[in-house]
């Protein structure tokens, strides 16, 4: 069966759920709709939002009062027509989020939206080969898949409630697929009512693709067993391949285009499918990382030489999981964002480490009398002049693409033990260290944009983000008292007190479906061709507010030595950082060649000691800096 290459309008229909009744989706039923807030409120908070991004009063003057007109023109009908939307569907918001903020981007995923995670050592009483950690975590997915499938993943959530894990229905057996209109869409091949106990993964190495029957008459292959199927690959694959991986990085309509060539050819089509219906794939990678810096940048964009991105090409980056491995057993992870957010796939990593290195793990064991497993299946593509072209077109693209890009990465010396000493949250300290370091970094230039952190709506049905914005009158009054002599520390901290309790209030507005940029989104989108566009949405001061110069997000697993993603704007940063270590704080940042990072990360290091002796100097526990 030969997967359609056209855009289904219900597209997202087609991904099952778990087996009815179990545990993974029992709350979906229950949960409530992603809000519409009140116009009068999100208009309020805009004017406050838009003080510190203004240059000037009278630029500030000027955007309040097409705020003003906006709330008393046209503002109510576009929240009426926002409100009949949110009555009328399961979320207002999917479908415009969906494509605008994904599947209608079209420059290449990698670097741009694509997001990675490093993982630490492979367990010491594991056997210690790329082969066998390879294997390890094919074996612990598979049993995360089955879980998933059989509904015995535990919703997440806080005390108040079940999280949505509605995206976790993309996180196996489907594919991000090009199209040829200007919108890609997902695909599906999840089977319905099926136990996890059937399956297979795609596995690449050196460009080849091969197909590996991961569960064989109802059983899960052993790791033993997995690990003999993957050194048959590395033994077999002595010898680079056609990088067709490195097509799934291009311009999205040159893919798509790409793409429409490659399945001309039904052999080609039907390796497109094995791929597409695969769990996840495992890219088996060429060379040896042995830095943070030099980790991360393999993750994110793969390695290169000799004129070749070598590791794109041995990569399907339209898959959301890839798991990757280097011949010095480093791995990691890289993500496809478009469908499914970076928690969902955190917890699958999480837990397959947990459980990896934890002796009693399950490796399972072959069972005696059974037929022995075939040896793994090479999918070897027919590569016409078309496609030969294409490749070295989309090789030099992604060279292009790779250089210029910078990377750097920064370890505080104490971490959230010390943070929840002082009385704050960690996540507040680690945004008011980038709001320093940022300002330091700039020096007196006008802020060009604004700072988006992402807050999960996970509480309500098919949520998935909102943005917080960070910048402040309150942070930039803080930011300003570090820098200015005459500031005693007393008030330096009482600044920050009030611009970290702003910072809180903010991220519990965005949680709870309350915020700015999603609710004007809607607004926006409602807005007939006949009518006028409002003054507002083409102002400099509100443009720029959503201009994300800093684009900053936090994830948590203790597996992680390395997380990150791209900067979304040129002149912008790509802010990654964890703050749940108990002795760190993790920062990498991501930019264009021509912005100032080594500056900025030097920054960090020296707004996060600032921090720490402002509250050292106003505290009472032991220095250990």
């Amino acid at each position: 069966m030969h997967i359609s290459h056209q855009r289904n309008t219900h597209w997202k229909t087609f991904a099952p759920s778990a087996l009815p009744g179990s545990e993974t989706f029992a709350a979906q039923s229950s949960l409530p709709k992603l809000p519409v807030p009140e116009l009068s409120g999100t208009l309020s908070y805009l004017k406050e939002s838009l003080k510190p991004i203004a240059w000037n009063e009278a630029e500030y003057r000027a955007v309040v009062s097409k705020i003003d007109e906006f709330g008393a023109g046209i503002g109510p009908e576009l929240q009426k027509r926002l409100l009949k939307r949110q009555a009328e569907t399961d979320h207002w918001l999917e479908r415009w989020w969906d494509d605008g903020a994904y599947l209608g981007y079209r420059e290449s995923v990698v670097v741009n939206v694509s997001y990675y995670y490093g993982f630490d050592d492979h367990p010491s009483h594991l056997r210690q080969t790329p082969a066998a950690r390879a294997a390890a975590l094919a074996r612990g997915a598979m049993l995360f898949r089955k879980k998933l499938k059989q509904g015995q993943i535990t919703p997440e959530g806080t005390r108040e409630g079940p999280f949505c894990m509605d995206t976790y229905r993309w996180m196996f057996d489907c594919c991000r697929i090009p199209g040829s209109d200007g919108l890609d869409w997902s695909k599906s091949l999840a089977v319905e009512g099926d136990t996890g106990d059937s399956g297979h993964i795609i596995v690449m190495r050196r460009n080849r693709i091969w197909r590996i029957d991961a569960a064989v008459n109802g059983r899960i292959l052993s790791t033993d067993e997995l690990e003999s199927q993957i050194k048959y690959i590395y033994e077999n694959t002595t010898q680079s391949y056609p990088g067709v991986g490195i097509l799934t990085a291009s311009n999205r309509d040159v893919w798509a285009k790409d793409y429409a060539e490659l399945v001309t050819s039904e052999h080609n089509s039907d390796i497109l499918d094995t791929i597409h219906s695969s769990a996840f794939i495992i890219c088996l990678e060429e060379g040896a990382p042995s830095s943070p810096e030099q980790n991360s940048r393999v993750l994110w964009h793969g390695h290169f030489s000799n004129g070749q991105a070598v590791g794109l090409q041995n990569r399907w980056v339209d898959k959301p999981c890839q798991f990757i491995v280097y011949d010095n057993m480093y791995a990691g992870f890289m993500g496809e964002h478009s469908i499914m957010d970076g928690t969902p796939t955190v917890r699958l990593c999480d837990e397959v480490l947990d459980a990896l290195a934890s002796p009693s793990f399950d490796h399972g064991v072959k069972l005696s009398g059974q037929p022995a497993i075939l040896p793994p299946t090479p999918l070897d593509w027919k590569i016409s002049a078309a496609t030969a072209q294409a490749i070295m077109t989309a090789n030099a693209a992604a060279l292009d693409l790779i250089n210029s890009q910078v990377l750097s990465y920064y370890l505080t010396p104490y971490g959230k033990d010390e943070i929840k000493k002082f009385g704050v949250s960690p996540d507040s300290w680690a945004q008011m260290i980038i709001q320093l370091a940022y300002r330091r970094t700039i020096g007196n230039e006008n802020r060009k944009g604004g700072t988006y952190e992402a807050a999960t709506t996970r509480k309500f049905y098919k949520g998935r983000t909102e943005a917080i914005r960070v910048v402040t009158s309150e942070s930039d009054a803080w930011v300003k008292s570090m820098d200015n002599p005459n500031a005693s520390n007393a008030t330096r901290k009482e600044l920050f007190d009030l611009a970290t309790k702003k910072h809180v209030a903010l991220a519990k507005l965005c949680g709870a479906g309350q915020g700015i940029d999603r609710h004007i989104l809607g607004l926006k989108k409602l807005l007939a061709e006949s009518e006028e566009t409002p003054a507002l949405f083409s102002d400099p001061v509100f443009t720029r507010s959503s201009y994300w110069v800093l684009s900053t997000s936090a994830i948590f697993s203790k597996h992680f030595n390395a997380y990150g993603w791209g900067e979304v704007v040129p002149d912008g940063f790509g802010v990654a950082y964890m703050t749940g270590h108990n002795d760190r704080l993790q920062y990498t940042i991501t930019s264009r060649k021509e912005m100032p990072n080594s500056k900025f990360i030097n920054e960090i290091a020296s707004a996060a000691r600032d921090l720490y002796n402002l509250h050292k100097t106003v505290g009472t526990s032991k220095s250990k800096l």
